[in-house]
Parts: C-alpha cells; structure tokens; sequence
C-alpha cells in the first residue's frame, strides 16, 4: 500500500463518516451603534480569518437580542461586545468588552491555550 494510500485510511478511520469534530468558534455578541463593536470591527475584522487564532475558532457573530435558546451560557450576555469561546453549542469562556487589540490577541490566546483540543495552525510568514 502506497503511502498516501495508507494516510487517506488513516485519516478515514480516524474521522468515519458522519462524526464531525468538535466544533470550536468564537462568537461576537455585538449590537448596532456599539462603539467598541465598530472599533473591533475596524481593527481585528478584517485579519481575524486569516490568523491562527481564526483557523482554531472561526467567527460567528450574533445580535445580542437573539442568543439562541440552545446556547449554554456560563452567565448573562450584558455588554457588547462581548466574545463567547463555543465548543458544540457550550461556552468554554468569554472575554467581556474589547481592551483594545493587543490586549484582545493576548486574551483569545490565553482562552484557547485552556481549552484542551484547540490547536493552532501555525502560518506561513508574510513575504
């Protein structure tokens, strides 16, 4: 058996079908005229699918008035925004407001290094 032959059964076997992984994301509970949201908007929207950290948590964004029911929520949503780490429908932890970018990246960081399962993929470098 040829190599990549062997790696595709692997992989196979690994993920049968129909037994996704674990769904890891990062949801912004965000509302219209929200300063901090459009600020965070402006500095980490744009780059947020193209890091690391967007690679292991995808982006969801949700207006704070329409939470879904199913959400497993560790407390109430009260500002904006606010980011909820999700694993399958639970939070796994939050980070309340936006500090600013450097203090943000520092903080997702942190959230998903606790989170066992969360790999970061590392990325070429720019050039």
């Amino acid at each position: 058996m040829s190599r990549v032959a062997a790696l595709c059964l692997g992989l196979f076997m690994a993920f049968p079908p129909g037994l996704a992984a674990a769904a890891l994301e990062l949801v912004m509970v965000e509302q219209a005229g929200c300063p901090w949201c459009a600020r965070w908007n402006g500095e980490i929207g744009p780059i947020y699918p193209k890091t690391e950290e967007g690679e292991a948590a995808p982006l969801r964004r949700i207006d704070i008035g329409e939470l879904p029911d199913g959400m497993e929520l560790a407390g109430k949503v009260v500002f904006t925004p606010t980011f909820l780490l999700v694993e399958d429908g639970r939070e796994l932890g939050r980070i309340e407001g936006y500090p600013g970018e450097d203090f943000f990246w520092g903080l997702l960081s942190r959230l998903l290094g606790e989170t066992p399962g969360a790999t970061l993929v590392p990325q070429d470098p720019p050039g």
